[in-house]
């Protein structure tokens, strides 16, 4: 209780102790039986409750003989048996035993209450109007009823701030009835008492009782028929609350923040006066109204940046689709109306149906005002968080413009008290397993995707510096290429990421520069340079989220997004970036997404299409440099042939099993060429070792000037070379094999020739091991079928 309350509730029970002790002062008993007979009945109905069918409470009996009392016992008997029973009725057989002090305030309310309808059912002034003991009786039970009803209903109102009037209306007016029909028992009573006595009268109680058990029965019975409605009203709501699961596996946002906007909009429904119907239909539209997302595309959903005229234009459906989605669930109130409008604004200038002011429904108004404070101070992908009071601020500046003024003077007064409400009643729900991997199933029945790397979209009537700047950045990318692949004196990633970087800063310019690689589910940033260095250094991005996450998971790039959305995935959350645009894209190898490229600005917007194409028209070609720099990196230098420069036979393995994962993934052929010098094991002990590397470098740099940038030549040891060629068809390497056939014939005096044998996926094989094989045993048949002459030839040649 409050201080207000208890003070109240003392000066009732000093009144109502006075007035009992008073009473009893000059209590004579007249009839000892008979009050002892009363007595032991009163406090035996106080034990016996009886439910009401729809009611909130319970009412006992003991106030039937609290009115049996006033007609035929005195004041000071009736008011032991009221008081007596009262004390019983709170403080044995509850479930929750009352407080000291509530237990005198009812006992002293009731011995107010007993005398004020004493007096009126006894009142000289009564009887000579001529009113008869039944009217009397009636008047004394409904004074009776408010003295010892409306007390208790100010001590609630006192102590939880609420109306006096509704809360009398709630909790206390439904009995009002049952205690008219006490009347009506009490003056029946009366009468048969005076015509065949009291004793005889009492014959009546175990009609009365029976009445009580078969009443009881019939309250069971109905009870287990309300049980099963509120059970199946209790699964219409958890399939409201199935279909809010539905939303935030799709929006990734949590139960908390839906259980945030419920408790706002309903609370907000209620102070404006809502009607009943209308405040269940917000309080299901509240968890339902963005469940049109489903039909928007997850990478415009989660996009950390803002979305372009065309993603707008997809995400304006959703409140059409969550009307129609909604519309098939038949709910008994208005929830459709609710979920279409609620991205309209006050002046008309929302959608779908540009409605304004009045048009729009009350509901969707206040949906409108919550959800944007919400949306405001909750962590998005695209920014974080706003302190509760400034996103309020920023809610209130559009009032008006967007949101209803009302509302919104509403939502001000109330949002501190109803932030604390939510908050209290967050945490209670599980999360959904969206972030588990399923170890099980290798492969979709129809296969996987067939993918293909990012490419550039046209663009007529680009300006010829622009035009100047892609060939720039691609040549800078076809030397580091070169610098990648080159056999002597190659450089090494980082060095290779800092030379690039100094060349793209020319072109685009930037603060700071990130290259992020793919490592586990987990962005990492492998070469960083400019502002924030530390920042961007200790970045650990999980995939799909902050902004260099969202663009690999999406394999889509992103301009002027917000770079503080990285640093949320930091370890200490108070740490963000001073950098407020980036532009980032996806790196795509031979093996698929392998990091990003992103760079960041100071400035807000400073970045432009033009900047955007000149990544994109260098990204494929970075990725392969990246691959390759990092094969030869993790090889550490172990693997190449010291005589030629050549990858060796490891590898080629490494680089051959890379080159079938994108064949398999891409659908594309593979062609590998197994290539013999015949010859060349007599030239070597003829010359000598040194002549004969001169002469075996000779011609695999012959060999590799036929090759183009993406194929791959290694030497698998001895007088053998490999290529790897992809996207080369059977009919185009047979040619090729031709073509290389000629190259040895020209050196050490044609006496040496190129033995060629070929073999291609998939119809070769599948793996490594069986290509290599299989080309192997056509090049032996190749050799196997030479002329006797040529190796006479040969012979003579060297002599």
């Amino acid at each position: 209780m409050t201080n207000n309350a208890r003070i109240y509730a003392a000066v009732l029970f000093v009144l109502g102790t006075a007035v009992l002790f008073a009473t009893l002062a000059d209590w004579r008993p007249h009839d000892l039986p008979k009050f002892g007979c009363f007595f032991a009945l009163a406090v035996l109905a106080s034990v016996f409750k009886v439910s009401m069918p729809a009611m909130p409470g319970k009412i006992s009996f003991n106030f039937l003989f609290v009115l049996f009392g006033l007609v035929e016992l005195t004041l000071a008997e009736t008011l032991l048996i009221g008081c007596t029973a009262v004390l019983i009725e709170t403080a044995w057989r509850t479930r929750q035993r009352s407080g000291v002090l509530a237990v005198l305030l009812a006992t002293s309310n009731m011995a107010l209450a007993i005398t004020f309808a004493d007096y009126v059912y006894g009142s000289p002034q009564l009887v000579a109007l001529g009113a008869n003991a039944f009217w009397r009786l009636a008047l004394a039970v409904t004074l009776f009823f408010a003295v010892n009803t409306f007390p208790v209903a100010a001590v609630m109102s006192l102590s939880q701030h609420k109306s006096l009037l509704r809360l009398w209306r709630e909790h206390y007016f439904w009995t009002y009835p049952y205690y008219l029909l006490g009347a009506a028992a009490a003056w029946g009573y009366g009468l048969a008492s005076s015509a065949i006595g009291w004793q005889s009268s009492l014959l009546i109680l175990p009609v009365l009782y029976l009445l009580y058990r078969t009443y009881n029965l019939y309250v069971s019975r109905l009870a287990d028929a309300t049980q099963h409605a509120e059970d199946l009203a209790s699964l219409h709501l958890r399939t409201i609350e199935a279909l809010a699961l539905a939303i935030e596996a799709k929006d990734n946002v949590t139960h908390d923040h839906l259980k945030r906007v419920q408790v706002y909009a309903v609370e907000l429904g209620r102070e404006l006066g809502m009607p009943a119907p209308e405040l269940e239909a917000l309080r299901a539209a509240s968890v339902l109204h963005d469940i049109g997302k489903l039909a928007v595309p997850e990478y415009i959903i989660s996009k950390p940046g803002r979305l372009t005229p065309e993603e707008f234009e997809k995400m304006k459906i959703h409140p059409v689709v969550g009307a129609e989605i909604l519309d098939r669930v038949e709910f008994p109130f208005p929830v459709v109306p609710m979920v279409r409008a609620h991205h309209e604004k006050w002046n008309g200038a929302g959608y779908p149906l540009g409605l304004k002011g009045e048009e729009i429904p009350l509901g969707a108004r206040i949906l409108a005002a919550v959800d944007a404070l919400d949306a405001l101070a909750s962590d998005r992908q695209y920014r974080r968080a706003l302190p509760l009071e400034e996103a309020m601020a920023k809610v209130a500046s559009e009032s008006g413009t967007s949101f209803d003024p009302r509302v919104v003077r509403a939502l001000s007064r109330r949002y501190i008290e109803l932030e604390k409400t939510a908050k209290s009643q967050a945490g209670s729900k599980h999360k959904l397993s969206t972030g588990m991997r399923v170890e099980k199933g290798l492969a979709p029945a129809a296969g996987f995707e067939v993918t293909r790397p990012l490419e550039l979209p046209p663009e007529e009537g680009a300006p010829e510096d622009f035009l100047q700047s892609i060939a720039a950045a691609r040549q800078d990318v076809q030397q580091l290429f070169e610098g990648f692949n080159s056999q002597r004196g190659r450089i090494g990633l980082t060095e290779g990421l800092a030379m690039l970087a100094v060349r793209l800063k020319r072109i685009i310019p930037f603060d700071a520069i990130a290259v992020y690689f793919v490592r586990d589910d987990t962005l990492l940033p492998e070469y960083v340079t400019g502002d924030n260095y530390k920042l961007f250094s200790s970045l650990r991005i999980p995939m799909g989220q902050g902004l260099s996450g969202w663009v690999v998971e999406n394999r889509r790039p992103i301009i002027n997004g917000n770079p503080s959305v990285e640093s949320g995935y930091l370890n200490d959350s108070t740490v963000f970036s001073t950098l407020r645009s980036a532009l980032s894209v996806p790196l795509e190898g031979c093996s698929g997404v392998i990091g990003a490229l992103s760079m960041y600005r100071e400035p807000r917007d400073a970045f432009n299409q033009e900047n955007l194409r000149v990544l994109l028209s260098i990204a494929p070609k970075l990725a392969m440099s990246i691959e390759t720099a990092t094969i030869f990196d993790a090889s550490e230098g172990e693997h190449v042939d010291a005589a030629t420069g050549l990858p060796d036979a490891r590898a080629l393995l490494i680089q051959l099993e890379t080159e079938l994962a994108r064949s398999k993934r891409l659908g594309t052929p593979l062609a590998v060429l197994v290539c013999n010098v015949e010859g060349f094991r007599h030239l070597n002990e003829r010359l000598g070792k040194l002549e004969g590397a001169s002469v075996l470098r000779s011609i695999a740099s012959a060999i590799k000037d036929t090759c183009y940038e993406y194929d791959y030549m290694a030497r698998m040891g001895g007088n053998e070379f490999v290529l790897i060629l992809p996207g080369l068809t059977a009919q185009a390497a047979d040619a090729k094999a031709e073509k290389l056939m000629h190259i040895a014939s020209k050196s050490a005096g044609g006496a040496l020739r190129l033995i060629v044998g070929a073999a291609y996926h998939p119809e070769d094989g599948a793996t490594a091991e069986e290509l290599l094989a299989k080309a192997d045993r056509r090049m032996f048949r190749v050799k196997q079928a030479l002329p006797i002459p040529f190796k006479r030839v040969a012979a003579d040649s060297l002599a």
